[in-house]
């Protein structure tokens, strides 16, 4: 039978807020960056991926702050 790996972290579990911060930007971020591009001109593909990465970073930063402090919360 293989050996099951657990941690045991002191303090705040990163790979917990690493992987909830991407799948909530994710589901979160998609959608945002969605709206937020109705009301832009983006002629070119260069255009739309910039202004994605732009809108997507504010996203990620808000997200990964926000899901810190919860787990730093609940610690």
């Amino acid at each position: 039978m293989p050996a099951v790996e657990k941690t045991d972290p002191d303090g705040v579990d990163f790979g917990w807020v690493m992987q909830v911060t991407f799948v909530t930007t994710i589901l979160a971020g998609s959608p945002i960056v969605a709206a937020a591009s109705i009301w832009t001109t983006l002629p070119t593909w260069t255009e739309r991926a910039m202004f994605a990465v732009r809108v997507g970073a504010v996203v990620w930063i808000l997200t990964a702050t926000a899901v810190y402090l919860y787990a730093r919360y609940r610690r």
